[in-house]
């Protein structure tokens, strides 16, 4: 992909679509202002990768889909072609798009440029999409079906992280819901289980099988406070014998210091004082 968006910018620069081996440069424009076409790169989807959601024959691969292109506007550009299926934009190559339920969560930015699988509903589609590189540049913002930017696309952004609280509620209602049933699912699949040798002869032992432990006392809560205060107790006391042993060893170390000066004083009055002088 980074050789392809390579060759396309060298491309552009020269005002001509000169696409890769096994694919086609179709040049598209945003919109009728822009004066240089942007070139993407479309194939027949090959068979690597190829199951229920892009089947053979009737889906068509696209390079270098910018960022302000969406899902709509690439339907909307190939439905000259023929009935659009669906359209799938991913990051790279090969990738499963992640499909998520959720409106206010796991939502992601574009930030780069992707990759785009369209599904016609015929694979005619497909061969008539590859033949839009004899006509002109095409349009991904029109009149009909225009693409959102500036003032307009920030408010609708702003618009979409506003949070409506009853549809959130709902949402996590919802998930609390399917949670609460797999778990409720799980513990009964694990009671099931329990006690019956697995393959190889052991035994799952959960803490389920224990009995429940009997509630404290008045004199069980007693003794528990005064277990906790003796601790404490001792605990404050090894806190001053701690600082006490940490007095300790600064005073000693303060007096062997003090030694080490008295005895290079000594020294060096010896040498001073020595009447054997050699030379």
């Amino acid at each position: 992909a980074a050789s392809c968006r390579a060759k396309m910018a060298a491309a552009e620069e020269h005002g001509v679509g000169a696409a890769p081996p096994g694919y086609t440069a179709l040049a598209v424009k945003f919109g009728e202002r822009q004066r240089s076409p942007h070139w993407l790169l479309v194939k027949e989807h090959p068979g690597e990768g190829a199951g229920p959601t892009h089947p053979l024959r009737r889906t068509l691969f696209v390079l270098n889909v910018p960022p302000y292109c969406s899902p709509e506007s690439l339907s909307s550009l190939f439905a000259r072609c023929g009935r659009v299926q669906s359209v799938d934009i991913c990051e790279k190559p090969g990738e499963e798009k992640e499909k998520s339920t959720s409106k206010f969560f796991n939502r992601k930015t574009v930030t780069g440029f992707q990759v785009a699988y369209v599904v016609f509903r015929k694979p005619a589609g497909v061969q008539a999409a590859k033949a839009l590189s004899q006509e002109g540049p095409l349009l991904i913002s029109t009149e009909s079906h225009p693409v959102k930017t500036g003032i307009s696309k920030w408010i609708a952004s702003y618009a979409a992280s506003v949070v409506d609280q009853e549809e959130l509620k709902a949402e996590v209602d919802a998930y609390m819901q399917d949670y609460d049933k797999k778990i409720a699912e799980e513990e009964a699949k694990a009671a099931k289980e329990e006690g019956i040798p697995d393959e190889e002869g052991w035994v799952k032992v959960t803490r389920k099988g224990r009995k429940p432990g009997l509630p404290r006392t008045e004199a069980a809560n007693l003794r528990v406070l005064e277990r906790e205060k003796q601790k404490r107790a001792r605990k404050e006391l090894l806190n001053f014998y701690a600082w006490q042993h940490r007095e300790t060893k600064r005073e000693h170390i303060a007096q062997l210091r003090k030694k080490f000066e008295e005895d290079k004083q000594r020294i060096a009055l010896m040498r001073a004082q020595r009447k054997f002088r050699p030379y």
